[in-house]
């Protein structure tokens, strides 16, 4: 299981069979220029693994122009 906290909604969840920052992305709908994805202050990219017991920061990301 991983803990993801999802920014600026603020909502927190517990996903499981979660192995990597694509995987996270799709489970959550989204592409990876959506949000910005880091763990333990270290941005990750889409083909980084994931382990059980990460804490992950999802903050979507939107664009101005």
């Amino acid at each position: 299981m991983i803990t993801v906290n999802l920014e600026p909604d603020g909502k927190v969840l517990e996903l499981h069979d979660i192995r990597s920052v694509v995987g996270l992305l799709n489970k959550l709908g989204m592409r990876h220029t959506m949000a910005i994805i880091a763990r333990g202050g270290e941005l990750l990219t889409p083909d980084r693994k994931l382990s059980h017991g990460d804490v992950v920061l999802v903050r979507k990301v939107t664009s101005a122009g």
